[in-house]
């Protein structure tokens, strides 16, 4: 491995359970244990997986000028969420075209975490530390001070709740509590990437392999097992949800890509409303489609998408659902072949397999709470 690949406070655990590490975003990360992917896919979606995110960025936004700085930051509006809730938004460029997609959690009357993507880090931070001098708030980029673990499944609760004194079942969807789990002060949200229900986990870094190792021990019986960035990318695609460098990247507006339910044009002022209010004004010429394949194949990144043999748009993220057999992707198209049913063809070693343009969820059946 290149010597600056950064690591995780549980690296030492993922060396001792022969995970099969690779670049990711920075970091060196596990891509699979032995069990393979299509096993911690299956054990997500049928028992559990723990997943190791720590990757992750954090960012912590505290003072009377938190939220007009946050309404400034991000697109969605962040006067709705109340102390203990989370919300999903993104960060913007003066043109509309998207930073970054991220987490906000109102852990106080004035205080906020973020979560941001570990590849978009420094950008992200850069984001927030030009726009805060304008404002009565103390920011801090505090993301080596967390582990973050994603414990995902349909049985996450029953593994989680012998460690925890918290009222689980009071956590609703995108909601959070503080406490101890398996000793360890933290957060506990009910947020994910997997379509599953389940809870992530933001400990102190020192103490995250123990809280790890506690859970894969105790879960063991429920058929808890470590899952890697393989399962949680076919994961998140079997459930639509985009990836960022993928899906969404400064290429596409957030109205392109499928975020207009997050923006908030009417909150007031916020770094790219201008250039989003026209675009919604004139309407997008392209979106960000679900697809699903009729025949065999694997739908890579990259692969033209074809009407007619003329390629007209690309794969942006691709995989053959573990759980369905088929192929799914998400992809770039123009508007005028963007509508559910639409039969459309992906290009795979110089053959137009037929697809039909679907929207997400491909997989309906997870557990997650909405």
């Amino acid at each position: 491995m290149t010597e600056s690949l950064r690591r995780t406070p549980l690296h030492g655990e993922h060396l001792a359970l022969h995970g099969k590490l690779v670049p990711f975003a920075g970091w060196e990360m596990p891509v699979q244990y032995p069990s393979g992917i299509q096993a911690e896919h299956r054990a997500v979606r049928e028992r559990a997986g723990l997943f190791d995110v720590s990757h992750m960025g954090e960012f912590e936004i505290e003072g009377p000028g938190a939220l007009a700085l946050l309404q400034r930051l991000t697109v969605n509006d962040v006067s709705r969420i109340e102390i203990g809730q989370a919300q999903y938004s993104a960060f913007c460029a003066d043109d509309g075209t998207v930073i970054d997609d991220l987490l906000v959690y109102r852990t106080g009357e004035d205080a906020y975490l973020l979560v941001v993507n570990a590849g978009n880090l420094a950008v992200d931070w850069a984001q927030v530390a030009e726009h805060a001098s304008g404002y009565d708030v103390h920011v801090a980029d505090r993301s080596d001070a967390y582990a973050l673990l994603a414990l995902q499944g349909p049985r996450a609760q029953e593994i989680l709740a012998p460690h925890t004194p918290l009222d689980l079942d009071g956590i609703g969807y995108y909601r959070f509590l503080e406490g101890a789990v398996a000793g360890v002060e933290g957060i506990v949200a009910r947020t994910g990437y997997t379509g599953e229900d389940g809870f992530e986990l933001y400990l102190p870094a020192e103490q995250g392999a123990h809280v790890w190792n506690t859970l894969l021990d105790s879960g063991d019986a429920a058929g808890l097992i470590p899952a890697g960035l393989g399962a949680r990318d076919s994961l998140r695609l079997e459930v639509g949800y985009p990836l960022y460098g993928n899906d969404l990247d400064r290429d596409h507006s957030a109205l392109e890509s499928g975020l207009g339910w997050i923006v908030k044009l009417d909150k007031g002022e916020f770094i790219g409303r201008e250039a989003l209010a026209r675009i919604k004004a004139k309407g997008v010429q392209r979106r960000l489609i679900g697809l699903r394949l009729g025949e065999r194949g694997f739908p890579r990144p990259g692969y033209p998408l074809v009407v007619g043999g003329e390629e007209v748009g690309v794969v942006t993220s691709g995989t053959v659902s573990p759980a369905l057999g088929v192929g799914v992707a998400l992809g770039y198209m123009p508007v005028e072949f963007a509508s559910p049913g639409t039969e459309i063809g992906v290009r795979i070693r110089d053959r137009d397999i037929p697809a039909v343009v679907e929207r997400p969820p491909f997989y309906r059946e997870g557990s997650v709470r909405r």
